[in-house]
């Protein structure tokens, strides 16, 4: 490709991987690039698509889904110039992962009936092929998602409650024991946010996660997923601080001096107002 693209010709998928090439065959810097050092790309692409599918934008959702393919040519070019694979086999390993994944309606029984598999559970399915619970997880999931996907295969193998109403008592006993640790040692663990050096306080962490772990499971058990739950309560929260914020300022008030009982008033006057 020598030419500038034609923008006045709808793109395709091929024009993509056209321009991808061009670009590792005379662009010192795209020629340059090797998995290793795309790896920071692809996080930080796949974070802001995932801020533009949360807000609902079309216009970001389009052009930071073009960044996210961009990176996934960019892998698959680098690894074609290797002759390990090429797009097409990316292509292929994502039509049999998914005809593997839905049987029901592109298996057949093993009977030879010629009719079409049984519909199961996608964890069943996967915990057939797995030696551990763990196997195949990123190392570098978010502990909040990786809570939610150890039990969603727990689940897959029968180890789950059979309603929510388990996973919800398991949070009021989770939250006793909190509560019974704090109890034990009283002050001790007012430390300002600082975690602290006492070892009383392992104590209290190691009840707090298994706090946060029950929370994820009853989220998980309602059909809500905790990393979505908590990111639209960290919205709704940094929204009404930040009109306490303006209230305040609008009023002569100083927020860093004002004091809890004075922003309480505040916030129960923001939330009243939405």
């Amino acid at each position: 490709m020598t030419d500038p693209p034609d923008a006045t010709r709808k793109r395709t998928l091929d024009d993509a991987l056209a321009i991808m090439r061009d670009l590792r065959t005379r662009d010192a810097w795209d020629k340059a690039q090797t998995h290793e050092s795309l790896r920071p790309y692809l996080n930080e692409e796949a974070h802001e698509l995932d801020d533009a599918l949360r807000d609902g934008d079309d216009a970001a959702m389009k052009s930071e889904l073009g960044d996210v393919l961009l990176q996934v040519l960019f892998h698959a070019i680098i690894a074609e110039e290797r002759g390990a694979f090429d797009v097409n086999d990316v292509a292929g390993s994502l039509v049999q992962k998914m005809t593997v994944r839905h049987p029901w309606l592109y298996g057949k029984k093993a009977d030879g009936s010629g009719q079409l598999a049984e519909r199961e559970p996608w964890e069943k399915m996967k915990s057939k092929k797995r030696e551990t619970l763990a196997e195949g997880l990123p190392a570098g999931l978010p502990a909040l998602h990786r809570a939610h996907r150890l039990q969603e295969r727990a689940a897959g193998v029968g180890f789950d409650w059979p309603d929510v109403r388990g996973p919800a008592d398991k949070v009021r006993e989770e939250l006793a024991e909190v509560e019974a640790e704090i109890t034990k040692h009283g002050a001790k663990f007012d430390t300002h946010g600082v975690p602290s050096a006492d070892p009383r306080h392992a104590a209290l962490e190691a009840e707090l996660g298994d706090l946060l772990f029950a929370v994820v499971n009853l989220c998980r058990k309602a059909g809500t997923h905790p990393s979505l739950a908590l990111d639209k309560a960290n919205a709704k929260f940094q929204a009404r601080f930040e009109a306490i914020e303006k209230l305040a300022a609008a009023r002569g008030i100083d927020v860093r001096t004002a004091g809890l009982e004075a922003l309480d008033k505040l916030w129960d006057e923001v939330k009243a107002g939405e």
